[in-house]
């Protein structure tokens, strides 16, 4: 730390690359109780350039000081006259922050010159002086309050030096972020782009993210954020002294991504979006971010889960704190805390809405690294938060932060939310078929929710599965003894011996958009007489937040034979005549699949979930990419339906690529088996790996994906 803070002051002491601050003097009106001369100074230089570098925010820009606590900074002086006198000249300082700065709120810092800067305080050093100039050291502890800051000095009279904002230091041991890997650091605080898995537990895909934490006026909407919220309205001065602390940050940007509080960042939408822009069409955060920002803190329309943790990651990386983006398979949402989700059928297999329990294919949330002094030992590391605006907590749309070890052990007690996220892994599922008497029937069903949790590995396009993470292995000790901590009665009863009917849903690969294809209900019998069962084996259009929509196949087979110790394959075809009009940008087609046994009168119950394949972009890089030199990208996409396609538009974007906007470059329309050609130009601003991520959509192919990664050359 000392090393490279004096590298970077001898170089302070030549070099000034910005443009300087005039310094005002206001003389107090007070005679001097001292003797010796004032420093009668000129100008200071905050030296952005090396400071923002040496503190990682360079990528913010250079032209303000950007700093994070608990690390030294420089500044330079510039005299008109006289020098500095060690051991004779002597100053102070005073940083403050808020509207109201009290040192009791720790919104306020005065203190004096030292020998040497103090890590684990506010304090100033002379780190060299030559002629008529006087470079200082300044540090700030690694609990301040972060925010926009002035620095005043105080030498008889008081001297605006500057501003600077200051940030979370996850390299900085004594912070409360600190994390330890480098490439940890790398992926979860410096990247700006990502992925993000959707799909279903069975065919996870994966979409491209543009964080784009560090692209202009991204920062400015981060802070802006944290000042919109309702705590802040309401008390400004209190707030601001909390924001030292990572677990009130991350919890008022949790309730601030979403609008339904307070002037939040986000509208959530699952239904009808043709008044503002699809959750799917997204490709970042940054434009989101901008429209709120510049709209006068709009709501944003619209999101869906995985835009409202994207975006929250955005915030918090941007803010300092390391972060990722999280996608639970199966996830439960639990309103009545009991840890069931009940579903209920009629007899012909349709899904009767009678609670407001769900299970969404997936959910996504955010997970961000810190310590949790407030919890007993053992819980610092992970936490989840999840901005998606579900149910309240403390009268708030918002949850967490909870330390993920704390779902795992079944701690139902710790702040914040903690049985909500232990349901969204762990609740048990019971279906109900409802008859038209009006009586009800429990149905044979086997269903885990909380599967194939998954986020982005660490410096790779890769799936990482950190469901080991939130829960123990199904079946085993700790599991069961986590259940018993947790009073989940639901899961601790033994099972019911299995039917001698048994009933799954199959599917083949390849089923893509535009194409028919059979999907199968697969009977077996395992009792040595043979069965008379009724069969109902329906498709229907799906969100992935499972409401269902239109019927796309349906087969009832009323009078269906199975001979003892045999299976029976029955199939459904879906034909794109049928289903095209009915699916939504989702993609998913919702199987169910229903068995009534004659004799016992037992009825089973199988759903699946299917995605439809997209047709693949291909994105094609014309020329060497290197850093402030224009480059072009060819971007295919080949229309695999057997109708037209109308009104297509390719939106492209990508951190330091694009220049903080999205390309968009329509066509009319594509025929059958053509290909959808564009060539867009950009200009990379930034050395290094960057994702060029690209959606298409049509009034046919709606919001498909696509990314190419590129690395730029200095």
């Amino acid at each position: 730390m000392n090393g490279t803070n004096s590298t970077a002051t001898t170089l302070s002491c030549k070099v000034q690359k910005q443009q300087p601050t005039v310094v005002q003097n206001k003389q107090l009106n007070h005679p001097r109780i001292t003797t010796m001369a004032a420093l009668d100074i000129e100008r200071c230089e905050l030296e952005c350039e090396i400071n923002n570098f040496g503190h990682r925010t360079y990528l913010n820009g250079r032209d303000r000081l950007i700093v994070r606590r608990g690390q030294p900074f420089t500044i330079t002086l510039h005299l008109r006259s006289g020098q500095f006198q060690p051991g004779v000249t002597t100053f102070s300082f005073v940083a403050e922050t808020g509207p109201s700065p009290c040192e009791s709120a720790g919104t306020k810092a005065e203190f004096s010159l030292s020998g040497a800067v103090d890590l684990n305080q506010w304090s100033a050093a002379v780190s060299c002086h030559s002629g008529n100039t006087v470079s200082l050291s300044i540090c700030s502890p690694p609990d301040a309050r972060i925010g926009r800051y002035s620095l005043t000095m105080t030498q008889g009279g008081s001297t605006r030096l500057g501003d600077f904002i200051l940030l979370f230091n996850p390299w900085c041991p004594g912070d409360s972020v600190y994390m330890e890997d480098e490439e940890e650091l790398k992926e979860y605080v410096l990247t700006q782009d990502g992925l993000i898995f959707r799909g279903t537990e069975k065919h996870i895909t994966h979409c491209a993210w543009n964080f784009g934490q560090f692209e202009p006026g991204i920062l400015d909407a981060c802070l802006q954020l944290l000042d919109m919220n309702p705590k802040y309205l309401s008390n400004a001065d209190q707030d601001c002294s909390k924001r030292n602390d990572p677990i009130y940050v991350s919890r008022v940007v949790s309730a601030m991504i979403n609008c339904n509080d307070d002037k939040g960042v986000l509208a959530g939408n699952w239904g009808d979006c043709s008044d503002g822009v699809s959750p799917m069409s997204w490709n970042g955060s940054v434009e989101i971010l901008r429209n709120w920002s510049g709209l006068a803190c709009q709501p944003v329309k619209y999101g869906q889960c995985w835009v409202f943790a994207a975006v929250s990651c955005t915030v918090l990386r941007a803010l300092g704190i390391p972060s990722r983006v999280v996608t639970n398979f199966l996830s439960a949402h639990d309103s009545n805390s009991n840890l069931i989700i009940e579903r209920y059928y009629d007899e012909n297999g349709t899904i009767i809405k009678k609670t407001r329990d769900s299970i969404w294919n997936f959910h996504c949330w955010v997970e961000s690294w810190m310590t949790r002094p407030d919890l007993k030992p053992g819980f610092d590391g992970w936490q989840a938060s999840d901005p998606t605006p579900q149910e309240r907590s403390e009268g708030v749309f918002c949850c967490g932060p909870i330390s993920v070890k704390a779902i795992k052990e079944g701690e139902l007690t710790f702040k914040y939310d903690a049985p909500f996220v232990f349901a969204e892994v762990n609740a048990d599922v019971v279906c109900w078929m409802q008859r038209k008497d009006g009586s009800q029937e429990k149905l044979s069903f086997f269903n885990r929710v909380g599967q194939r949790i998954s986020t982005k590995s660490v410096g790779k396009d890769v799936r990482e599965d950190i469901t080991h993470l939130y829960k123990y292995p199904e079946g085993s000790e700790e599991e069961r003894h986590v259940f018993e901590k947790a009073n989940h009665q639901n899961k601790l009863l033994k099972p019911k011996p299995a039917p001698g009917l048994h009933l799954k849903i199959k599917v083949t690969e390849g089923m893509r958009n535009g194409c028919d294809f059979d999907v199968y209900a697969v009977v077996t019998n395992n009792t040595p007489k043979p069965k008379l069962c009724r069969l109902m084996f329906c498709a229907r259009a799906a969100r992935y937040n499972s409401t269902v929509g239109e019927e796309c196949g349906m087969k009832d087979l009323l009078n269906m034979q199975i001979p003892p110790n045999e299976e029976k394959q029955i199939p459904l075809r879906l034909n794109y005549s049928k289903y095209c009009e009915a699916i939504t940008e989702d993609n998913l087609i919702k199987l169910v699949a229903l068995l009534i046994d004659y004799e016992t009168k037992d009825a089973m119950l199988a759903v699946r979930d299917i995605y439809l394949e997209n047709p693949e972009i291909k994105i094609k890089i014309l020329g060497e990419p290197k850093q402030d030199r224009q480059l072009a990208a060819e971007i295919t996409l080949k229309n695999p339906l057997s109708e037209p396609l109308q009104g297509c538009l390719f939106c492209v974007e990508g951190a330091n690529l694009t220049d903080g906007k999205a390309i968009q470059e329509p066509i009319a329309s594509v025929s059958p088996g053509q290909e959808a050609k564009v060539k867009v130009y950009f200009t990379p601003k930034q050395s290094g790996l960057r994702k060029l991520v690209v959606d298409f959509n049509s009034n046919k192919l709606r919001d498909v994906k696509g990314y190419r990664n590129i690395i730029i050359g200095k």
